[in-house]
């Protein structure tokens, strides 16, 4: 399945492998990047410009001025993202939802988060659904401890609560064609049939809430762009339906720690996960590539290339949030002040320190699980 595929570089909701051209991205899938005037709106109603957009970790979007606007007019908006269970989560996966938590906070936003045990089961031959089952436990774990406001969260999973999705699934589904998803998603004749019915299962957490209130409400989707895929089917048939056109605003992926592709599951070498102890850390940051030289006395005559290294992407994008030491750090490896084994040691104490923290909270979610399930009878604040 493929949606965006050139030379070895591939991008689906499924998918991600070889270095990723956001350009080209934009370009293909029609987004637009997040601009001044995005930026200005950011400023009027929270005062700041978020980390996450001022490092252009989000950096494109559709219609998020339009769900600025309708803010204006005093339209609320609830947030919708989601997680497949597929197996471990990482660090990666935990930056859209720290930003979802941000947006929460900010517009005191109803969340309503997915997770897609049913896609998961349907799209691995290999899992039993037992596995299924026991990632999705061990994932709500991660979620919760995010710190997302339970009396504002509400996490959907869709076999649990698949009637909760069903009545609006079946009115998607009969408004697209077998071609438009086969030209989506890359279909072929070998994929099983509860796939090619999976996108508007996804679909319909963007409608339900305007199904719950018996009105059409905005709704903005915090993703990495691998997902848009879903939301122009989506966006295709809203009105349609008699539903507001979701929203969404796209994250780039944090790169892996090997060279190229983004950080993923799959390769558990090249990812740090949230249940890594130090020693896990530590190996493999060490063993990471970097933009550095192939001897310190070349390093420090010649410089290294931030651009290309994932130690700095990760100080960029989540653990260093001082902008002029971020800047000191980039001018210190470009001018090989900064030689990569010390900045690999520096990222080591910071990712152990963010862990330890992580991995308390984690624990104590435990005990909250069904603070945040999905409750039909539960009061939305729209």
């Amino acid at each position: 399945m493929q949606n965006s595929k050139t030379g070895a570089n591939e991008v689906t909701p499924w998918v991600v492998e070889g270095e990723v051209d956001y350009n080209r991205l934009v370009q293909q899938f029609g987004t637009k990047y997040i601009d001044d005037d995005i930026i200005e709106y950011f400023k009027k109603f929270t005062g700041e410009i978020n980390f996450f957009i001022r490092r252009t970790f989000f950096f494109s979007h559709r219609d998020l001025d339009w769900i600025f606007k309708k803010y204006e007019e005093g339209e609320r908006f609830y947030l919708y993202t989601g997680r497949g269970p597929s197996g471990k989560v990482h660090i990666g996966h935990l930056l859209p939802w720290y930003f979802t938590k941000y947006l929460q906070e900010q517009f005191n936003a109803q969340l309503l988060f997915q997770v897609t045990d049913d896609e998961k089961f349907l799209y691995r031959d290999t899992l039993s659904m037992d596995e299924v089952n026991k990632m999705t436990l061990d994932n709500l774990l991660d979620i919760i401890a995010i710190g997302f406001d339970p009396k504002r969260t509400q996490i959907l999973i869709d076999i649990k609560k698949i009637q909760e999705l069903y009545p609006i699934s079946i009115r998607v589904a009969k408004a697209i064609t077998y071609s438009t998803v086969k030209a989506v998603f890359g279909f072929e004749d070998s994929t099983n049939i509860g796939m090619i019915f999976f996108p508007s299962i996804q679909a319909a957490p963007a409608f339900l809430y305007s199904e719950k209130l018996r009105r059409s409400v905005p709704c903005l989707i915090p993703a990495a762009i691998d997902q848009d895929n879903f939301w122009r089917m989506t966006r295709d048939v809203a009105e349609k339906l008699g539903y507001y056109k979701p929203a969404q605003v796209h994250s780039k992926f944090l790169p892996a720690l090997s060279k190229g592709g983004k950080m993923s599951s799959s390769l558990p070498e090249t990812a740090i996960y949230t249940t890594d102890k130090p020693k896990d850390i530590e190996r493999k940051i060490k063993n990471a590539f970097t933009g550095g030289q192939p001897t310190i006395e070349e390093q420090r005559k010649r410089g290294a290339n931030p651009d290309i290294c994932p130690v700095f992407f990760y100080e960029k994008y989540f653990f260093e949030k001082d902008d002029i030491k971020l800047n000191e750090i980039e001018i210190e490896c470009r001018t090989g002040k900064l030689l990569c084994g010390e900045h690999k040691m520096c990222l080591i104490n910071k990712v152990k320190e963010f862990l330890l923290e992580f991995q308390e909270k984690r624990e104590k979610a435990k005990d909250k699980v069904n603070e945040f399930l999905y409750d039909p009878e539960k009061e939305i604040a729209l």
